[in-house]
């Protein structure tokens, strides 16, 4: 079965983690993606350990599905190369400082007027304008810079970034949007166009209430350690043997809740029938909650809070989340070439998801690619 972008050639000009996250999610699906790379290869193939077989499982993350050549822009053979690919290719990506690539002649002006149909997809740190492209765009600055880091870490206490690269993954995400918008429009017009996408706007759009708290109701959001500024309850609570996390987003939730707890007054209780009652009463609430939730083990509680069609779960490790998703049928784990990684999050009725290719070492496709580039 063909996945749905199959037939699309891309030219992966990117490294590190945004750029390979988008294109691998484009390869998953079917594209061909040629990942281009300088002789000393993607950066994150030395961000070690941890290692599989010697090779950083960082970059064994965002490369499956992709064929690796080496190529040295400074050199005339290899640039002329890198220039063919873009002249055949369907769609670039590259996350090169705003501009480095126009000295090679590979700027969207330059390829374009060779290759119209091409979508050109380029990520930066913060935009291209004059004040931003100058900045170098790693995702623990645009961490700081947007404010998330503001909103991480308990009340009072010290700042702290998140657990992952989470603005990188997500502007990745929206580079992929933009490349499938623009090849909708191709479609129609014959002619493809250049994509921009930055971390810090990609992140302003990513904090939604937070930043919305801000830019429409003039507040500003401050740290609350994992409780939640609109909801409660909605954080971890104490039971027997540690802590459960409990959602009840709405006013039927929370008397289900409370009547698993055995306290089903409490839905009728002026202080709390409301959420907005039990957000600003959640100091006279929440005791009352944990004294019921401490007579029992989390497990037991999950079971019965989840029977009773209010969302609540276990905090789990890396290892916990993946063997969940295991016991309820996700298969989360799928393997290319002998390298496990994770499944494409996207299933499709008609179509499907495949992999193909282990991540490459470096150059592994050199050869067959300058032949084919060069023919």
């Amino acid at each position: 079965m063909k996945g749905p972008l199959s037939g699309l050639l891309v030219a992966d000009f990117s490294r590190i983690l945004a750029g390979p996250y988008a294109t691998m999610l484009l390869a998953d699906l079917g594209a061909d993606v040629i990942k281009v790379e300088a002789p000393g290869g993607d950066d994150t193939r030395s961000w070690q350990p941890p290692v599989r077989d010697g090779v950083s499982t960082y970059y064994l993350a965002v490369n499956r599905n992709k064929r690796s050549i080496a190529l040295d822009l400074k050199n005339a053979e290899d640039l002329a190369v890198a220039h063919e690919l873009a002249r055949r290719a369907d769609v670039l990506v590259e996350n090169f400082r705003p501009g480095g690539l126009a000295r090679f002649g590979l700027d969207y002006q330059a390829v374009a007027e060779g290759n119209p149909r091409l979508v050109y997809a380029s990520i930066s740190g913060f935009g291209s304008g004059p004040r931003g492209a100058e900045l170098p765009g790693y995702d623990l600055i645009v961490q700081a810079i947007s404010g998330l880091m503001s909103l991480t870490g308990d009340p009072g206490g010290e700042p702290f970034r998140a657990g992952i690269s989470v603005f990188d993954v997500m502007a990745g995400l929206h580079a992929t949007i933009g490349v499938l918008s623009a090849l909708h429009q191709r479609a129609d017009s014959g002619r493809g166009q250049h994509v921009e996408v930055n971390l810090l706007s990609s992140a302003l759009s990513g904090l939604v209430n937070q930043s919305s708290a801000y830019v429409a109701g003039g507040v500003v959001p401050e740290r609350m350690g994992n409780s939640h500024p609109s909801l409660f309850p909605y954080e971890p609570l104490p039971c027997a043997d540690g802590d459960l996390i409990i959602t009840a987003g709405n006013n039927g939730q929370f008397r289900r809740l409370v009547e698993v707890l055995g306290v089903p007054e409490l839905a009728d209780d002026p202080r709390f029938d409301r959420n907005e009652q039990r957000t600003a009463n959640r100091d006279e609430l929440r005791p009352l909650l944990v004294e019921r939730l401490r007579t029992r083990t989390r497990m037991e509680w999950f079971q019965d809070i989840i029977a009773a069609g209010v969302p609540c779960g276990p905090i789990n490790t890396v290892a916990g989340g993946v063997a969940f998703a295991e016991d309820i049928g996700l298969d989360p784990v799928v393997t290319a070439g002998g390298i496990p990684g994770v499944r494409n999050p996207i299933t499709f009725s008609d179509s499907a998801a495949s992999y193909r290719l282990p991540p490459p070492s470096l150059d592994e496709h050199g050869g067959e690619l300058r032949k084919w580039l060069t023919d």
